[in-house]
């Protein structure tokens, strides 16, 4: 069971791709990874992106997350127009409004547990809420683990420690590209309730590109893309649900990113 879905849809939107293009190369060499996506991504909203390898799914969150360029149309950070950004106000409202999960923990080993969540601020030289942490550590369940290092912790508890730095901050959008992908199939669940719980509990936004249907219906929405468009899109799905969609969906080659 995923959990209850939140009881309102919400309706603003966090993030925005409009009419979306990401071109790799040029000339005979050129790969259209992205061919004019549009997607809304709603605040307070759980949505899994899917897809065949190459349907350009981690492209499309790389560029909204503003970790790649786009070639053409439009990528949006709540009213924000990222390409309207230079380098160093884009690194200021990656830092500021959004959060990551990677597949790879991206821990520093020197750090404990605590100091590895609270890093970013660190780095900005913002202080963490206190009330807000503690209930971050609570959400994903770390509370006698925070003066560990990761080298002490199993791999679920590392990447609990990636999902708490993500959230402490308080982003307006979490980016998670994978982030149950070098877990077993029980840490991975755990990962899972805590991202679904950070939305229900904490009204976190949360974007997550997954290739696993069991993972998927942890969502409140699936975005499928195939050949780097936007050709169906799932309301509270089921691991069956979506692994019935992705039997239909086409597997050309186009795009180049999982």
């Amino acid at each position: 069971m995923t959990g209850a879905r939140t009881a309102a849809r919400p309706t603003t939107v966090a993030a925005r791709a409009t009419d979306l293009t990401k071109v790799y190369g040029q000339g005979e060499t050129q790969v259209i990874a992205l061919d004019g996506v549009s997607a809304d991504f709603r605040r307070g909203e759980f949505t899994a992106i899917m897809g065949p390898s190459g349907s350009g799914k981690s492209t499309l969150m790389h560029c909204v997350a503003g970790l790649d360029s786009i070639s053409a149309g439009s990528a949006r950070i709540g009213d924000t127009e990222l390409a309207s950004l230079k380098d160093k106000q884009l690194t200021q409202l990656r830092r500021d409004k959004i959060g990551f999960i990677f597949q790879a923990f991206n821990l520093l080993p020197t750090l404990n547990a605590l100091e590895n969540i609270t890093l970013p601020m660190d780095i900005a030289g913002r202080k963490p809420d206190p009330e807000w942490l503690d209930r971050v550590v609570r959400t994903v369940g770390l509370e006698g683990r925070l003066k560990h290092r990761p080298t002490e912790l199993s791999g679920g508890q590392q990447q609990r420690v990636a999902v708490a730095r993500a959230l402490a901050s308080r982003p307006e959008i979490i980016f998670a590209d994978e982030p149950t992908g070098n877990l077993d199939s029980r840490s991975g669940a755990e990962v899972l309730g805590f991202l679904r719980n950070s939305v229900r509990e904490l009204g976190q936004t949360v974007v997550m590109v997954t290739h696993d249907p069991v993972a998927a219906a942890y969502a409140d929405r699936v975005v499928f893309l195939a050949d780097g468009r936007i050709v169906d899109e799932l309301e509270n799905p089921t691991a069956e649900a979506v692994l019935d969609r992705m039997r239909t969906l086409p597997t050309g080659a186009g795009g180049t990113a999982a």
